[in-house]
This record gives C-alpha cells, sequence and structure tokens, in this order.
C-alpha cells in the first residue's frame, strides 16, 4: 500500500514537472505524461517498477477517462448532424478502415486467429484527438466556422465508433454471428438499464443532493462505477462501462453541473492514465520506429483521401473540404484507450501497442504546427488542386462566381461586402425589412460554401473567393463600387486585417466610401490611416444598447423593451441564425 501512494506520488510530480515544461513549449500535455511516465518507469530510471500499481493506476484513470468522454458526447447534436457531417465521418471512418486493413495485412500484422494487431491499428488510425483538436480551435477561434463545426461533428461520431467497437472488442477471438450478436445484446441491455435509471432515478436524487457538491461528486463517482459493476457482470468491460455511465449522464439536466464538478479529478486519473501508459512503452528498435513512421504518414494520407474526397463529393468547396482533413490528421487519446483494451485482451503485441504510441507523440506535434498555420497551409494547396482538375465553388456555381462567366468579372454593384459574418447577415436582414430593393444593389464575397448557397438561394448577387486576394476583388468590382463594407472583425479574418484590406480596396479604387470594423479602438486611428471613410466599433454599439436596457429597467420599462425586440426578431429572416 505505502509503495502505490509512492508510485503515485511519483507519477503527479513528473507529470506536473513535465507539464510545465511542456506548456511552455505550447505543446499537448498528453505528451508530457508519456514522457513523465517512461522516465520513472521499468523503461526508464525504473523509480516505478511494480506491475500491480502500473496496472492499477492505468485502469482508474482509464475507466474515469472514459466516464468524462462519455459526459462529452452529446446524443443530441448526433440527431441533429447534418447529411454533410454525417456522410463526412461516414466516409473517413468506413475508408481509413478499409485502407488501414489492406495495409497492415499487406504488413504481414496479424489479422486473426489470436492476433489482431491489424484491426486494433486501423481502428486506432481512424480516430482524431479531441483534446488537441479542440484545444487549437478555441484558440483560433474557429470553433463556430463551418470547417470548426464539420470537424466537431465527425469527432462525435469517431466516439460512437469507438464505443462500438468497445463492444465487439471482447468477442473478436470467436466472431461468429452469435457472439457479436450475444455482445450486441449485452451492450442493448447496459445502455437501456443506464438510461432508463438516468431517466427516471438519477434527475429524482441530483435533484434532492444539488446544493451539496461533495455529494453531487460522490453520487457521480457512484454511478460510473455502478454501471462499470453492472457491465462487468454481463461479461463486458468496465471500462465499457464507465463510458456507457458518462453517455447517460450526459442526458439528463444536471450534467453540466456534475462535469465541472468531476472536472478535477478527471484530471488527476487521466494524468495517471497517461503517465501509466509511459510506463509500459519500451525504449523503441528500428522495427518499432519505422512501424510509428509508417502509421503516422498513413494516418495524415488517409485522413487527405478519407476526409477531403466526401466532403468536396457534397460540394464543400477546396478549402472547407481541405481543413477538415488537416484538422483531424492525428490519433486520438482514445486510441491509446482502444489499444490498451487490446494489450489487456492479449489482442496485439507489445510492439504494436509501442509503435502507435510513439505515432500518436509524433502526430501530436507534427499536427499543432499543421493546424495553427492550416489557413496558410490551405491557400498554398488550393491552387495546387485546381491545376490538378479540381473545380472550387467558384468555378461550378454556373456564373455565380469570378471565374464562371463574364457576369461576374469586374461587374460592378455599388455595394460590395466582404466577408460574410453575423454582423453582415443582420445588415442584409435589417436592409430587407427597411428597403428591399437595396438588396439588387450589393456583392458579397465570401468563401464559405453555406453562406454562398444560402444567399444565392435568396437572390442575392454572391461571390465565393477569398477576399484578402486582390484578383478576387478585382475581379467583384471592387475599382467600381461606390460603398465597400467591411463588417467581419480581425479576430475572425483569415489571412488578413481590416487595414489590409482597406488598403487593397483604396489602390483599387480611390473613390469608395470604405466602412471598416475595428476590434479594439487602438484600431481605429490605424484604419483611418489605411483610408477608411468611417470605422465601426461594435462595442460601443453594444454599450449604448446595454445602456437603454438599464434605463428601461429603472423606469420599469424592461417589459416594453422586450417586447419591442420579440416583434423585431419574428420579423427577420437572416441567412446566419
Amino acid at each position: 500500500m505505502h509503495e502505490l501512494i509512492r508510485d503515485i506520488t511519483l507519477c503527479i510530480l513528473f507529470a506536473w514537472m513535465l507539464g510545465l515544461l511542456s506548456h511552455s513549449l505550447r505543446q499537448p500535455l498528453i505528451l508530457a505524461y508519456l514522457i513523465a511516465g517512461f522516465v520513472i518507469g521499468p523503461f526508464g530510471f525504473k523509480w516505478v517498477h511494480a506491475e500491480e500499481s502500473i496496472q492499477l493506476i492505468s485502469e482508474l484513470g482509464l475507466i474515469f477517462m472514459l466516464f468524462m468522454i462519455g459526459l462529452e458526447i452529446d446524443l443530441k447534436k448526433i440527431v441533429r448532424a447534418g447529411p454533410v457531417i454525417l456522410f463526412g465521418a461516414a466516409g473517413q471512418l468506413i475508408g481509413c478502415c478499409v485502407l488501414g486493413l489492406g495495409l497492415f495485412a499487406l504488413l504481414g500484422l496479424p489479422l486473426g486467429g489470436g492476433g489482431f494487431d491489424a484491426v486494433y491499428l486501423c481502428v486506432a488510425c481512424a480516430l482524431s484527438s479531441t483534446v488537441i483538436i479542440v484545444k487549437v480551435l478555441y484558440e483560433k477561434r474557429e470553433l463556430d466556422t463551418l470547417p470548426g463545426r464539420i470537424t466537431l461533428g465527425i469527432l462525435v461520431l469517431q466516439d460512437v465508433f469507438a464505443i462500438l467497437f468497445l463492444a465487439v472488442q471482447p468477442s473478436l477471438d470467436n466472431l461468429q454471428p452469435s457472439v457479436v450478436l450475444l455482445s450486441i445484446a449485452r451492450v442493448g441491455v447496459l445502455v437501456a438499464t443506464a438510461m432508463l435509471l438516468s431517466r427516471y432515478l438519477l434527475p429524482w436524487l441530483f435533484h434532492r443532493i444539488a446544493r451539496m457538491p461533495e455529494l453531487v461528486l460522490l453520487g457521480a463517482l457512484a454511478w460510473c462505477f455502478l454501471i462499470g459493476e453492472i457491465a462487468e457482470r454481463l461479461h463486458l468491460s468496465r471500462e465499457m462501462g464507465s463510458l456507457v455511465a458518462g453517455v447517460a449522464l450526459s442526458t439528463f439536466p444536471y450534467a453540466l453541473d456534475v462535469t465541472a464538478k468531476v472536472t478535477t479529478l478527471r484530471d488527476f486519473f487521466i494524468t495517471l492514465f497517461f503517465v501509466g501508459l509511459g510506463m509500459t512503452i519500451p525504449i523503441p528498435t528500428w522495427s518499432v520506429i519505422g512501424l510509428a513512421l509508417l502509421i503516422a504518414v498513413f494516418t495524415v494520407a488517409s485522413r487527405l483521401v478519407t476526409t477531403f474526397v466526401p466532403l468536396y463529393l457534397m460540394r464543400q468547396g477546396l478549402r472547407a473540404s481541405l481543413l477538415p482533413a488537416i484538422n483531424l490528421a492525428q490519433i486520438s487519446e482514445f486510441s491509446l484507450v482502444v489499444i490498451q483494451t487490446g494489450i489487456v485482451a492479449g489482442h496485439i503485441r507489445g510492439e504494436t501497442a509501442s509503435a502507435l504510441s510513439f505515432a500518436f507523440v509524433l502526430l501530436a506535434v507534427l499536427s499543432t504546427f499543421a493546424m495553427v498555420r492550416s489557413d496558410a497551409i490551405t491557400r498554398r494547396a488550393i491552387p495546387v488542386l485546381k491545376r490538378l482538375g479540381l473545380r472550387d465553388l467558384d468555378q461550378q456555381a454556373g456564373g455565380a462566381g469570378p471565374d464562371a462567366d463574364s457576369a461576374a468579372h469586374g461587374t460592378s454593384r455599388r455595394i460590395l461586402i466582404l466577408g460574410f459574418y453575423r454582423a453582415a447577415s443582420a445588415l442584409l436582414a435589417e436592409i430587407e425589412r427597411r428597403n428591399n430593393s437595396l438588396l439588387e444593389q450589393i456583392t458579397v464575397i465570401d468563401f464559405n460554401p453555406e453562406v454562398f448557397k444560402k444567399l444565392a438561394n435568396c437572390g442575392v448577387h454572391v461571390i465565393y473567393g477569398d477576399i484578402s486576394n486582390v484578383d478576387t476583388l478585382l475581379h467583384a468590382g471592387a475599382g467600381k463600387a461606390e460603398i465597400i463594407i467591411l463588417s467581419v472583425p480581425d479576430a475572425l479574418l483569415k489571412g488578413a486585417t481590416n487595414a489590409k484590406l482597406v488598403r487593397h480596396v483604396r489602390s483599387l479604387n480611390p473613390n469608395a466610401t470604405v466602412v471598416a470594423t475595428a476590434d479594439v479602438i487602438a484600431d481605429v486611428t490605424e484604419l483611418y490611416e489605411a483610408g477608411a471613410s468611417y470605422v465601426t466599433v461594435p462595442r460601443l454599439t453594444d454599450a449604448d444598447e446595454l445602456f437603454k436596457v438599464i434605463e428601461a429597467a429603472d423606469n420599469s420599462l424592461l417589459a416594453d423593451k422586450r417586447a419591442e425586440l420579440d416583434t423585431l426578431l419574428a420579423e427577420r429572416r437572416e441567412v446566419l441564425p
């Protein structure tokens, strides 16, 4: 017992020290945890060498990690997922598994007969890292962009795919139809039990203890271990049970509160899991390094094929098809979970697991850099793809884009809107409400395929293109427009700033009225110096509206103001809700 406490102390201490170093180098913390485990484990300095300690640490961490993954799976989002995400995810998962099975089987990795290395590798390579992707997209403010939503939707469906694999995984040794059906039936019983309890019992229980945080935390842990034990009695794994427990808990109203309270404990045990996993990674041989490199290359190449192609065929355009492929080009921490279950079941060799762990580390570093620079990578790749014969939406739109026909080349419309986001969407709705005829004098340029299709369906003249490209502005008639509006703030622009765009526009059209947007007050002077005719500062208009709300509340007129706003909102039909 004392040895276990000492081992856990070493795990947390080294994870913290290497985590600080990893944070300063802007690398994923998971890498630090794996390295910490390797350093103190039996293949490093041998400070932790008791096999029982390593197994216990890893198993506890795995149970909590899967429980938290389950809590973060939003079933409602899966139900509401559009055909683009559903078909995109199906193409990516099926394509990656088929290509992976073929490649790894050709390499001579076991595909059956007690060894399932090829099967586990193809499943592991099909999954992408939620931790890395969400972190980078959040920092880049791209979670709510079209490529960001597609990426997150595919991630959720990847988690569902992993759950299905974990359900079948215990029966890989005997994959007869009756055995598979029995496994699925057991999972069905487990899921039904968990869902019924979470629907009819848990809300009542958690409502009674909602104001006692320690009991909420204890109740969540009790629920996790209860469903895990039921899974064990059904001849499934406790890990599978903890995942189902999390998914079931995510559907009821207290899920957010439970997640917030369990987060600290989750981080503790996830740290233990990855440190424990790092302890099992031996010093690599040349064969392990070679397989790891091959796995990494296959993962990146398969993402480009299996993600880009389905999205492109669904007319998402080159940019919105390529960005999710770049975002997803790494191996998931969930893949390490899948491989770990394979080791416990005796389905795969230690060398295979080590190779995947090294590939995970390599891709975690490389994909982080690639995602940070994804916009620049996409800009360089699109011209190459066009030279290879792939047509973008501007070439497919039959007259809507700058390259479609002469109607779009240099055609002058009086008002030109560069970039289309929420402010531009609200502007069009306001124009439609006050002066509908003005819509015929407007051209919008944007490279979001959803915006392109919706505006075209509404009869608004829209050009699919990159507003940071001077040629796009020239073809769109920026040199002849009377009013040019830049309504997208710098934080959301890609490859440009408002000041840079104002200079581009002024070089093409010295006489136009140019309206720009300032993120911060300090940018206003720079934008006027660049040639803007007027600069909007959204925070000032927001402040004015909030002051009017305070006045209305002080004068007991808030209900009237709200009714006025409700009436206004009911009349609006915006492109971006």
